[in-house]
């Protein structure tokens, strides 16, 4: 899966902190990380996507990551939501 994936989607989280939200109620589907990002930031996520058993797809930078959620800054997690 790509980025490509993410600029298309309807729904989606930006950002660790909403992407944490979406794994823990089980509406995420794929999780996309920037490999750029503090470990502080995106490990927590990483954890909870390994119990969860959700892909995790890593981007290279967190400007690309931004750019493919359609915001003008750097993101280090976004989440593609469960399609219902």
């Amino acid at each position: 899966m790509t980025t490509n994936a993410l600029k298309e989607a309807k729904v989606k989280t930006i950002g660790s902190k909403q992407t944490m939200k979406g794994v823990w109620a089980g509406r995420v589907a794929n999780v996309f990380l920037a490999e750029d990002a503090a470990d502080y930031v995106v490990e927590p996520v990483r954890k909870i996507c390994l119990e969860k058993g959700i892909p995790i797809i890593m981007v290279k930078t967190m400007s690309e990551l931004g750019k493919a959620c359609g915001i003008r800054k750097g993101a280090a997690a976004a989440g593609l939501l469960k399609e219902n």
